[in-house]
């Protein structure tokens, strides 16, 4: 059994003191249990290490094989010249016969953004397209929201899962889906025309509504989703006290319940506008030639004319002018994931 070793006290009888003995065991104590506690937690960071890395590393290298060399090939192409053969653009990068290295850079493609007015029509529809229907998405996606965070939690399972429900078919079967509803002759103007509230089909394929229908139809599940992760978080209590100081409904909901939604609000926005902002599907199927987004152009300088190195350069110009709304998305991700 451990020996007990007395306390001696000093000589005012007021405090004990410790002896030589005993400050040498509790040293001795200490000092092991420093060991015990700092050589394992040693381990542990370098067993960490090694393991944080293996679960960046997978989607560091498909983000390095799938964005970033694929980018430095279309960045490549964008200061090369057309030429006719496989593939059919000039090399940038040469070796002379004394085995020099000679570039060829071009930028006749950035130019040729800036004074064909075709791009600028297409980047601004763009632009314009997907704001708008950013905000509608988020007019119409917010009360939805709104109702599933505050309803109980088998209701929210239920009303999560139909938001869910269209990512279980085909992005392109859905908006063939829609094309049968909006078409003269769909479902839509069948039913309009049955009830008599119309005389004649409504137009609607091949105009700027059926590409604003197909984003928000499309594109709405993923504003709802961050902006419902964001309210379901939210603090009763605070709601609560500001109701007990005499704030009206409303009131509430503008002072407390919308700041504290706005992370919310601006993941919601980035997911549908950048993905909207580029979409090439919606406005070739539903739009008609007046619909031109950057996306269509993009395709339409790769495989009908074959003006790769023009395309890289749409590409490339299109890439930086979404950079800003990227890094937005990503800081307030961040600070959602935080929060």
């Amino acid at each position: 059994m451990p020996s007990v070793v007395p306390l001696e006290r000093d000589p005012a009888g007021c405090e004990p003191v410790k002896s030589v003995h005993q400050t040498d065991f509790i040293a001795h104590n200490s000092a092991e249990a420093t060991f015990r506690g700092e050589i394992p937690g040693r381990l542990m960071k370098s067993f960490e290490r090694p393991g944080r890395w293996l679960i960046i590393l997978p989607p560091l290298l498909f983000l390095l094989v799938f964005f970033l060399v694929p980018f430095v090939f279309a960045f490549k192409i964008s200061f090369a010249d057309t030429a006719a053969h496989v593939p059919p653009f000039t090399d940038v990068l040469t070796t002379t016969p004394d085995h020099h290295l000679q570039f060829s850079l071009s930028l006749a493609n950035y130019q040729y953004l800036f004074t064909d007015d075709v791009y600028g029509v297409a980047y601004l529809y763009s632009l314009k397209t997907a704001f708008f229907s950013t905000l509608i998405c988020l007019l119409l996606g917010y009360p939805m929201a709104y109702a599933i965070a505050r309803a109980s939690k088998s209701t929210q399972n239920i009303l999560l899962l139909v938001i869910i429900l269209p990512f279980w078919t085909s992005f392109l079967l859905r908006v063939y889906a829609l094309e049968g509803i909006i078409r003269d002759n769909g479902i839509l103007n069948t039913v309009l025309l049955h009830l008599g509230l119309i005389h004649e089909p409504l137009r609607i394929m091949r105009t700027s509504l059926a590409v604003y229908l197909g984003i928000i139809y499309s594109y709405l599940p993923f504003m709802v989703l961050p902006l419902f992760a964001t309210l379901e978080k939210l603090d009763h209590s605070l709601l609560e006290a500001a109701a007990d100081l005499g704030s009206a409904p409303w009131r509430v909901f503008l002072d407390v319940t919308l700041p504290l939604s706005i992370p919310g609000i601006i993941a919601g926005s980035m997911l549908v506008f950048i993905p909207a902002v580029g979409e090439f599907v919606i406005p070739s199927l539903l739009g008609g030639p007046d619909n031109l987004m950057i996306g269509r152009v993009l395709w339409d300088e790769f495989f009908g004319n074959h003006d790769w190195p023009v395309a890289s350069a749409v590409a490339i110009a299109f890439l930086f002018l979404l950079a800003g709304p990227i890094a937005i998305y990503q800081y307030y991700s961040v600070k959602q994931l935080e929060a």
